[in-house]
Formats: structure tokens, C-alpha cells, sequence
């Protein structure tokens, strides 16, 4: 009867022996261990015959390695790059003016008085304005514009000075008068007639104007010399 239950006993023993558990523990630390990843090298630094021979972008490649861009939590765009000091091309801007002169539309050198009235197209030779001053021009047509409104005197004008362009004229008088007869003796046509000369259309057309010489009609008149 002992001997059953001593063969029971080992039996029981044997058993325990061969749990499918044993060395569990030990299978799950080795399986940790070859799934950690190696520790890598540190990288390997350059020679100074490699850093003698590298190119200024694999040196600042280098330089910068790591380094991580710092974006603006706040959404501002960086300052523009600075721009370079314009350079002023002196020949182009004679030719600009030249280009202006020819075509009408820069600005007159005006001068003028109660008295008389004066412009010249920007670059004309100040010899040409004192021989027009001095009536050294011949007056090849004249257009009185006594009795008319501001508008008709505007429109008259321009198709004067149109018509005897296209004629090839080169001197003509337009008579503004005084303005004796308006409110207050205040010359309007005269005042207007000075701005005409020298702005769009009708500007277009002249080269120069000047108070004709008292034969001519005096301050109440103006000489003006039309583009070729």
C-alpha cells in the first residue's frame, strides 16, 4: 500500500515537472531582446582631407543637420529679402523725356503775370519761346473767340489749331480778349486758354505760346507755335 501511494506522489511530481509554462519567463525576455533595435554608431567624422575637398552645400548640409525649421505660431509671413538701390539709367531717362516731348504730354515750363501768359513744351530751346515772344514768328491764321461760352471757345480752338496743323501751318494767334466785358473784368477765356495749351488734345498739338507783341492784340492774345 505504501509502495501505491510513494508511486502516486511521483507520479504527481512528474507532472508538475512538465508544465507546459516552464520557462516561459525566460523565452519571453530572450524574444524582448532580439526584437530591441541595435544601438547605432555614432556617425562617423569627416577627415580633414574630406572636409578640404567638400562642396559649401555639403558643408552646411552638414552644419545644419538636425536642425529643424521654427515656423510663426502666429501665421506671419518672414520680412521681404531687401531690395537692391534702382539704378537711374541717365540715357534712358533723356530718351523718356524726348519721347514725352515729341508725343505732347509732358509737362510745359509756364510763366506768366496779369499781363502775359507763357509755356514751352519741357526741353525746348529757351532761344525758340524769346523768338515767339518777340514775334519773330509770321502769324499764318488767327480765331477770335469774343461772345462764346467756355465750352464753344474749347471746342473752336481745337479744331482751329487741328485744321492748321494739317495745313502745315507754324504760327498761329488765338485771340482770348481781356474780359472787359465779363463779371468782375476777370479774363476767363485767358486763363482757360493757358490750360488748353498745355493739356490733352489741343496741348498735344504745341510746342510753345506767348502774349502777342501790342500790334497783334496785346495781352487780350497769345501767339502759339504748333508741332511739325
Amino acid at each position: 500500500m505504501a509502495q501505491k501511494d510513494q508511486g502516486k506522489g511521483k507520479a504527481k511530481q512528474d507532472a508538475f515537472n512538465n508544465s507546459p509554462f516552464k520557462g516561459l519567463k525566460t523565452a519571453l525576455k530572450e524574444a524582448k531582446a532580439a526584437a530591441a533595435p541595435a544601438p547605432r554608431a555614432p556617425a562617423a567624422r569627416p577627415t580633414v582631407a574630406q572636409q578640404a575637398t567638400a562642396s559649401d552645400e555639403e558643408l552646411f548640409a552638414r552644419a545644419m543637420f538636425g536642425v529643424e525649421r521654427v515656423v510663426d505660431p502666429h501665421g506671419r509671413a518672414p520680412p521681404p529679402a531687401p531690395r537692391s538701390p534702382s539704378v537711374v539709367d541717365e540715357d534712358a531717362e533723356t530718351l523718356a523725356r524726348l519721347a514725352e516731348l515729341v508725343s505732347g504730354e509732358g509737362s510745359f515750363d509756364i510763366a506768366d503775370t496779369d499781363e502775359f501768359i507763357e509755356g514751352a513744351a519741357p526741353g525746348m530751346d529757351k532761344r525758340v519761346l524769346a523768338a515767339l515772344r518777340r514775334g519773330e514768328y509770321a502769324v499764318q491764321g488767327h480765331v477770335d473767340l469774343h461772345g462764346l461760352t467756355k465750352a464753344e471757345a474749347k471746342e473752336e480752338v481745337d479744331r482751329f489749331l487741328t485744321a492748321a496743323r494739317r495745313d502745315g501751318k507754324r504760327c498761329v494767334l488765338v485771340v482770348h480778349g481781356r474780359g472787359l466785358n465779363s463779371k468782375d473784368h476777370i479774363p476767363v477765356l485767358k486763363e482757360q486758354v493757358k490750360v488748353w495749351l498745355q493739356r490733352g488734345r489741343i496741348g498735344k498739338a504745341v510746342l510753345a505760346f506767348a502774349t502777342a507783341r501790342p500790334h497783334d492784340g496785346g495781352a487780350g492774345a497769345v501767339y502759339v507755335l504748333l508741332r511739325r
